[in-house]
C-alpha cells in the first residue's frame, strides 16, 4: 500500500522534531511514532473516500502546555504543577481532535505565560540558534516553544495564549504567523488561567491560509466558559459585519502617530515603511490615526495582568492545587531565626519553593496592588486607562464596536439644519485596520538578555509596547512576516472587535505583497 500524502508530511515532522530536539520546543514530544501515523493514514484513507472531517484533517498540530489535554502532562513548566495530569481536555483540543488535527506533542513555554523570552522553564529556555555568530537567540514568549515549531516545520500549525502579546511576539522572532483572535470567540475552558480577562487561545502557522484553517476549527460559542460569546452575540455581529459598506478590495489602513518611537529599530522601521508603500500601490489608502492612550497601556497592563495572575495562582497551596513541598534547610523552621518566620507554613513553603523567580514577582506585585491601600491608585486606574484605550480604538475604526451602543447624539447640521456629511462620509471617517510593527526589535541573544535585567529589570518589559493595546482592548490582531533586507520582521495587523476575517485578509495581503515565497526559517 503506498504512503499517503499525510503521513510523509508527519514523518518529516517527526524527523525534524529528533533534529532539533536540543532547541527544546517540544516538552512532551511523541515518542510512540505508531498511533500517531495511524491517525495520518485514517486521514488519507478519508482523503481519497472523499470525506475528509475539515481542512486540517491529518495535519500535525502542536499544543502549549498550559492547554490540558487527557493523556499528557500539563504543568505550565512550573514545578508547582510538575507531573500533574489533567482529567479532561480543553475545548479546543476536543474541536481539533474533531476536526482530524493530530497532536503533535506539547511545546514549552515562560511558566503559567509569564514572561516574553520563554526562559522562565523548568524545562528549561527555548533557544534559537539562527544568528550569524551562531550564540543562542531568544525566541519571545510566553508561546515560544509553539513558535520555534511552526517555524523549524515540526508541525503544520500550533496552539499559544496571547494575554499580552505571547503569540504575536515569538511569531514575529521566528518568521512565523501568530493570530491572537477577539476575546472570546475560542474557548477558554481547559486553558490554565494566567489573566482571566486578557487571555485568549492564538494560531501560530507558517502563513495566514493555515492559521485561519485552523482558526475556524477552533472558534464558536462554548457553553463551558463563562467568557465565551454566546450564539446571540455571535450572530449580532456577523449582522454587524454584513450590514457594514466597507470596499472589500480597498483597505483604509491607519497608522497610529504614537508607534513611530526612537527605540524602534531602524530595519524594522523601513520594513513598516516599505510594506505601507507597496499597498499604497496596490490602491490601498494610508492614513495616520492618534491613539494617545498608548503611552499608557503597557504600564496599565502590568498593574492589571499579575493582579489576575495573583488571584488565579492563589489556589496553588500544596493543599488543594500543586506539589507540596517537603522540609528543607533553606526554608528554616526556626520562627525566631530573622528568616525562618512564618516559613514552616506549608503555603508560603510551597509556593516559595516550587514558584519561579519571575512568577513570585508578579504575585507580589498583583498583591499589592489588590491591596485595600493601593487598589484605588493602581488596579482602578488601571481599569481605567484599559477603558481609554478601547475609546481610542472604537474611535480610530469606521466599524463600530459590535457589542457597545453608542450613546446617541445628532449628525452635526449646517445653520439650515441639514446634515454636514453624509451617510457615505462618515463610513469612510475611519480606517479598516491599523498597521503596525509587532516588536521593537530582533530577537535579542540569551546572554544579552541576562545582561541587560542586570543592569535595567523592566527593559525587557518594554517587548509588548506594540502588542499590549490590542489585548487590552480585546481586538484581533495578526504578526505576519515580511522580508526587509535579509531580514524577516513581524508586521501587526489590527482589527475592530469581530472583524477577525478582515484582519487575516489583510494579513494575507501584506503576506503575498511581501513574502511570495513560501515561509519557512532559512536554516
Amino acid at each position: 500500500m503506498s504512503v499517503g500524502r499525510f503521513v510523509q508530511q508527519a514523518k518529516q515532522c517527526l524527523q525534524k522534531q529528533a533534529e532539533y530536539s536540543k532547541l527544546n520546543a517540544f516538552v512532551l514530544p511523541i515518542t510512540s511514532h505508531e498511533p500517531l501515523l495511524q491517525r495520518c493514514q485514517d486521514a488519507d484513507d478519508r482523503q481519497v473516500n472523499g470525506g475528509p472531517l475539515s481542512p486540517i484533517d491529518g495535519q500535525l498540530v502542536a499544543i502549549k502546555e498550559n492547554i490540558c489535554t487527557l493523556h499528557e502532562w500539563t504543568t505550565c513548566a512550573s514545578a508547582i504543577l510538575q507531573g500533574y495530569q489533567s482529567p479532561f481536555s480543553a475545548t479546543v483540543v476536543e474541536k481539533l481532535t474533531a476536526a482530524g488535527a493530530v497532536l503533535a506533542g506539547k511545546t514549552n513555554l515562560d511558566e503559567f505565560g509569564m514572561g516574553s523570552h520563554c526562559l522562565n522553564s523548568i524545562h528549561g529556555p527555548v533557544k534559537s540558534s539562527w544568528s550569524k555568530s551562531g550564540e543562542d537567540r531568544t525566541v519571545g514568549g510566553s508561546s515560544g516553544g509553539s513558535a520555534l515549531a511552526v517555524g523549524t516545520q515540526q508541525c503544520f500549525a500550533a496552539l499559544g495564549t496571547d494575554t499580552g502579546g505571547s503569540v504575536r511576539l515569538p511569531a514575529a522572532w521566528t518568521g512565523t504567523v501568530g493570530f491572537k483572535p477577539s476575546y472570546g470567540m475560542v474557548s477558554r475552558f481547559g486553558v490554565v488561567a494566567y489573566a482571566n480577562s486578557l487571555d485568549t487561545v492564538g494560531v501560530m502557522a507558517r502563513d495566514v491560509a493555515a492559521a485561519k484553517k485552523v482558526y475556524d476549527q477552533i472558534c464558536g460559542h462554548d457553553p463551558h466558559d463563562p467568557t465565551s460569546l454566546p450564539p446571540s452575540s455571535l450572530s449580532r455581529i456577523q449582522t454587524h459585519l454584513q450590514q457594514s459598506r466597507r470596499n472589500p478590495h480597498k483597505f483604509r489602513i491607519g497608522i497610529p502617530i504614537e508607534y513611530l518611537v526612537s527605540e524602534l529599530d531602524p530595519t524594522i522601521r523601513t520594513a513598516w515603511s516599505l510594506a505601507l508603500h507597496s499597498l499604497h500601490k496596490q490602491g490601498h489608502t494610508i492614513h495616520h490615526i492618534s491613539l494617545p492612550t498608548t503611552k499608557s497601556a503597557l504600564s496599565a497592563y502590568y498593574v492589571l495582568a499579575p493582579a489576575e495572575a495573583s488571584s488565579n495562582l492563589a489556589k496553588y497551596d500544596g493543599v488543594r492545587y500543586g506539589n507540596k513541598a517537603p522540609p528543607s534547610s533553606s526554608y528554616s523552621t526556626d520562627n525566631n531565626h530573622p528568616r525562618g518566620k512564618g516559613r514552616n507554613v506549608l503555603f508560603s513553603r510551597t509556593r516559595g519553593a516550587h514558584f519561579g523567580a519571575e512568577v513570585q514577582r508578579r504575585i507580589l506585585l498583583g498583591s499589592y496592588t489588590l491591596s485595600s491601600t493601593a487598589i484605588d491608585n493602581y488596579f482602578i486606574r488601571a481599569q481605567k486607562v484599559r477603558r481609554l484605550v478601547q475609546r481610542d480604538f472604537n474611535r480610530a475604526f469606521a466599524l463600530p464596536h459590535p457589542l457597545v451602543r453608542p450613546p446617541p447624539s445628532p449628525p452635526p447640521t449646517t445653520s439650515s439644519g441639514a446634515p454636514t456629511m453624509s451617510a457615505d462620509d462618515r463610513e469612510t471617517a475611519g480606517v479598516d485596520v491599523i498597521i503596525t510593527p509587532t516588536s521593537l526589535r530582533f530577537a535579542p541573544l540569551i546572554a544579552d538578555l541576562e545582561r541587560e535585567k542586570e543592569e535595567d529589570p523592566t527593559r525587557q518589559l518594554y517587548e509588548d509596547l506594540y502588542t499590549v493595546p490590542a489585548s487590552l482592548a480585546g481586538l484581533p490582531a495578526v504578526s505576519v512576516p515580511v522580508k526587509a533586507g535579509g531580514e524577516k520582521v513581524g508586521l501587526q495587523v489590527i482589527g475592530q472587535y469581530g472583524d477577525d476575517e478582515m484582519v487575516l485578509r489583510v494579513g494575507r495581503k501584506v503576506e503575498e505583497l511581501l513574502l511570495p515565497t513560501n515561509n519557512r526559517l532559512e536554516e
